[in-house]
């Protein structure tokens, strides 16, 4: 199959900007989707072709599935990319792009399904040997006294989730056996409510885990590898601030223990494209929450640390071409950090879009800056506040953490409120600094800062 010769990409912002860029280095035509707010976008102008399709709110542009669909009739775009968010692991969306003529970037929908569904997701990875959180077999039953001896058999804490869930939302802590029915009703009614889906499951609840995940790569024909790990641990909200690979203080060997298998469950499951496995991990042992199946924000830590072009990957894989590495050839070599920069207030995280008056992006060796905005663009209030994010490289994390304090002190954003302060702060945090901090961790020194008053 010949390669793409013109690409849509439907999405906004630095994973559009991204997307765009890999295109144009693969000599890829690209058409530019936006919605009113979008129109002054970088990618937009730099775009072969842009078609706005819609209003600013994204129920009315980026999650219009037909507005998509008839803006790659419109132009002849002959594949779709989804980025992240909005529509990416959507598998209704990639069905109908599937149905339309058009090539979806990213796994079949059948797959996007299987994973989507926490509880199928699971089953899948365990059948494939990927090690998984101990909890229920599947949704929990009706019978509060099948659901106590489950409970009793994984041990407190547990937790309780939605298996239509995600982000962080649907999901309930229970500490003893006198809470946990009464928990198992309300989780249930909220994931109806919310998600059009009242199956729960639980789990058990993992005190002080880490976050860490294996990003993988696979084609049609059953080949897949595994690119190293990442430590996503410090999160607020169960969304991630900073993003490193590798992983600080894991035994490489537990690595790619854990990597093959991944890498084998994609090879039993059909996965085709960008996809990443996503690890609670405490005291040496791996435990697996979810697949995302799409590309992830954090993709350029492990890019730059193994020098291969995801997203690149994912347009060739779609295209039909056979992965151009065996396992073997990936080599993980020196350290890399992300910091996403938010437009928000850095200690009340209040989004404050708005204007840029002045912006001065950091430079230097091993500095690579991923970012839509410029002076005298506005941050538009309808979408997520992420507005840039600065990558460090360096030899070692010594050496990478020493560049993005320089970076971070290089950088200005004036007119707008960002938290390029946090940042500043936790890369000279000595926890951080030393490695392995758990999900909690951000957190907790938040809520402590809090109580000092600051």
């Amino acid at each position: 199959m010949a390669m793409f010769e013109k690409i849509l990409i439907a999405n906004r912002g630095e994973i559009a900007l991204r997307v765009q860029r890999a295109c144009r280095e693969l000599g890829i035509k690209t058409v530019v989707v936006h919605s009113e707010a979008d129109r002054e976008a970088k990618y937009v102008k730099l775009a072969d072709e842009s078609v706005c399709i819609g209003p600013a709110a994204s129920a009315q542009s980026y999650l219009n599935i037909p507005a998509i669909i008839s803006a790659a009739e419109v132009t002849d775009a002959q594949a779709i990319h989804p980025g992240y968010g909005f529509l990416s692991e959507n598998a209704d969306f990639a069905e109908r792009v599937e149905s339309s003529g058009f090539v979806f970037i990213g796994p079949r929908a059948d797959t996007i399904r299987l994973m989507g569904d926490k509880v199928s997701a699971k089953d899948a990875m365990k059948a494939a040997g990927v090690p998984c959180v101990p909890g229920s077999d599947g949704a929990l039953p009706d019978d509060p006294k099948e659901i106590t001896k489950i409970a009793r058999a994984i041990g407190y804490p547990v937790i309780i989730k939605a298996a239509g869930g995600g982000g962080g939302r649907g999901m309930r802590v229970v500490h003893t056996e006198a809470a946990l029915i009464n928990a198992v009703q309300t989780t249930r009614a909220e994931a109806g409510a919310a998600f059009g889906n009242p199956t729960v499951y639980m789990e058990k609840f993992l005190e002080n885990p880490r976050h860490v995940e294996i990003q993988i790569l696979a084609d049609q024909y059953k080949n897949a590898v595994y690119l190293g790990e990442r430590d996503c641990s410090m999160q607020r909200r169960h969304q991630k601030i900073i993003e490193e690979a590798p992983a600080p203080g894991i035994p490489p060997r537990l690595i790619s223990r854990v990597g093959d298998r991944c890498a084998d469950a994609c090879k039993r499951i059909g996965y085709r494209g960008a996809g990443t496995f996503e690890f609670l991990y405490e005291n040496g042992e791996f435990y697996f929450i979810e697949m995302n199946t799409r590309v992830q924000v954090e993709h350029p830590v492990t890019e730059l640390i193994t020098g291969i072009d995801i997203v690149q990957e994912q347009i060739r894989v779609a295209a039909g071409e056979k992965l151009r590495f065996k396992q073997r050839d990936i080599v993980c070599k020196g350290h890399a950090i992300e910091c996403r920069i938010n437009a928000e207030d850095p200690f009340t995280f209040v989004p404050c879009p708005g204007k840029i008056n002045s912006y001065h992006p950091p430079g230097g060796p091993g500095i690579r800056v991923d970012t839509h905005i410029y002076q005298g663009y506005t941050v538009p209030p309808h979408y997520d506040s992420m507005v840039a994010k600065v990558i460090a490289y360096g030899d070692t994390r010594d050496q990478a953490i020493r560049r993005m304090r320089i970076a971070l002190s290089e950088m200005g954003v004036e007119g707008i409120k960002t938290n390029i302060a946090l940042h500043h702060e936790l890369m000279h945090d000595a926890n951080f600094v030393q490695g392995g901090t758990s999900i909690h961790y951000l957190e907790q020194k938040l809520a402590h800062k809090g109580e000092v008053g600051h």
